[in-house]
């Protein structure tokens, strides 16, 4: 296979993936769209986490969050807890990484309050301790996952979404979150601003 053969193969491949997920994911993200909302209009705020490339699209939406998706707009309460390297390497460095965004949530997190937790593998210590502290402190769950969902499906209560992609490969699933962030994004516009 040549090299632009391959690459569009990537194009329809992560096409394909979208498409197939579309019916699957757009309720579950029209309800985190809600629950985000409800949370905000009652002066609560979203609190982020995950590794490597979940870190990096925690960041990105807790971003989207305090500054704008597409539409200008106040900006809304949201933390990403692994944007603070001083904090997670402090943490680490007692050799506590599992611990890294736990200790987080039970020092910034309040009742009412939703911790949105990215796992790929659905299996982290860290994000599933940062579930755990989150239910100790009465917050819902928006939780991302991967293929059977992991670990992170034992600590999801009625209450709380799951945001499954139902696939293995880590860069088409890593593709589809990017795209749920920004329908994420654009719902909770949509029901701050009335855009129809």
């Amino acid at each position: 296979m040549d090299l632009s053969a391959r690459i569009s193969a990537h194009f329809e491949a992560s096409a394909q993936l979208k498409l197939a997920l579309a019916e699957l994911l757009a309720g579950p993200i029209a309800q985190s769209a809600q629950m985000i909302v409800d949370a905000i209009l009652n002066e609560k705020k979203v609190l982020s986490c995950g590794n490597g490339a979940g870190a990096a699209n925690a960041q990105y939406f807790s971003s989207r969050m305090l500054g704008h998706y597409e539409m200008e707009r106040p900006g809304l309460a949201s933390i990403a807890l692994s944007a603070d390297s001083t904090t997670i390497t402090a943490i680490a460095n007692l050799g506590n990484f599992d611990q890294a965004y736990a200790k987080q949530v039970q020092a910034l997190g309040q009742s009412g309050d939703i911790l949105l937790a990215i796992s790929t593998s659905g299996n982290s210590e860290s994000i599933l301790n940062a579930i755990r502290a989150a239910k100790e402190r009465n917050m819902k769950v928006i939780a991302f996952s991967s293929g059977d969902g992991g670990k992170v499906m034992e600590l999801l209560e009625d209450q709380d979404i799951h945001l499954g992609v139902p696939h293995e490969n880590a860069a088409r699933v890593q593709e589809v979150y990017i795209l749920i962030l920004h329908c994420l994004c654009d719902a909770i516009d949509c029901l701050l601003l009335g855009v129809e």
